[in-house]
């Protein structure tokens, strides 16, 4: 396998309009890219109109949205074209990763290439060494998808350059992937702010102790509800709860910054125990057609450990 030499960040400004179009009519119109050497640091850019094959005059909703005029499109390269400048400039699919602010970038490039007939091979060893980073920041940091824009704001910092250029936007996605990976005791601070205490700006002193409070009371609230018999329906109410508790507190499983104790990492994996638990007595249940479910003891004692 080829040695990753470079991070490559890329992202399309696309036709469109304020009636709507179906995404497989909104061909890219302009391909904005950023490249990061791992050895020298040093970052590269690239910048490029497309001509679509819809030759009809841009919308002026499209126009006002991304900044882009129907003379930029006129001789500009087709798709094919700019797609080969910009494997030129990248220097090595085999060498790069790729990443993009949501999968909507990359399933552009997967269908204008297959209309414009790019190799398809090249194509899948682009998806093979494809990131989603808008989806990693959700997961790991935000919760909920944001734009660049407030992706930045997370970490008190200001969009970088011309709005709706994708050169910018790949660039300013990269600087938040660095905040990400360079700023882990940050980025948990966030995360906690965002999927637990809900905007509530905290330290990272003592979060331990707010931590376990907060699972303590979720863990007791949870088991007030909690019944020893279930309808199949109900069952399905009571893990999608489960799973919910489960979202709100995993990410201190992977504590990237090292802030979390091995008490709260404990207590996060038995919550993760008992879910996969309930999930599993469900399936067997409905396996045998059982109209209800029924909870054993054991089940259960992981959450009151908890609680208690």
């Amino acid at each position: 396998m080829a040695e990753l030499k470079y991070f490559i960040f890329f992202d399309f400004e696309m036709l469109c309009s304020n009636r709507g179009m179906a995404f497989e009519e909104m061909e890219a119109i302009r391909l904005g890219a950023v490249k990061y050497d791992l050895k020298t640091k040093q970052i590269s850019y690239f910048d490029a109109f497309i001509r679509p094959q819809n030759k009809q005059p841009l919308s002026n909703f499209c126009k006002q949205l991304t900044g882009i005029t129907d003379e930029d499109l006129k001789e500009a390269k087709n798709f094919k074209q700019v797609f080969s400048d910009f494997l030129t400039w990248i220097g090595g699919v085999k060498k790069s990763r790729f990443f993009s602010w949501s999968k909507s970038d990359m399933t552009r490039l997967i269908h204008d290439a297959k209309i414009n007939q790019v190799a398809p091979a090249t194509i899948t060893k682009i998806q093979s060494r494809y990131v989603d980073f808008q989806h990693v920041f959700s997961t790991r940091v935000s919760k909920q998808n944001m734009s660049v824009e407030n992706a930045l704001k997370l970490y008190d910092l200001e969009f970088a350059g011309e709005p709706h250029n994708p050169m910018y936007d790949a660039f300013n996605t990269l600087r938040i992937y660095f905040y990400f990976l360079n700023k882990p005791v940050h980025s948990d601070i966030i995360m906690l702010n965002q999927f637990i205490f809900h905007g509530t700006l905290i330290s990272h002193e003592h979060i331990n102790a707010k931590l376990k409070q907060a699972l303590k009371q979720d863990i007791v609230n949870f088991l007030q509800e909690l019944d020893e018999i279930y309808k199949i329906r109900q069952a399905q109410k009571v893990i999608k709860k489960a799973k919910q508790l489960v979202k709100k507190y995993e990410n201190i499983l992977y504590n990237r910054s090292g802030i979390f104790s091995q008490e709260m990492i404990d207590y996060v994996n038995l919550l993760k125990g008992f879910y996969h638990d309930l999930v599993t007595t469900y399936r067997e249940h409905f396996r045998h057609a059982s109209k209800i479910m029924i909870l054993d003891a054991h089940l259960v004692e992981p959450m009151k450990q908890i609680a208690s």
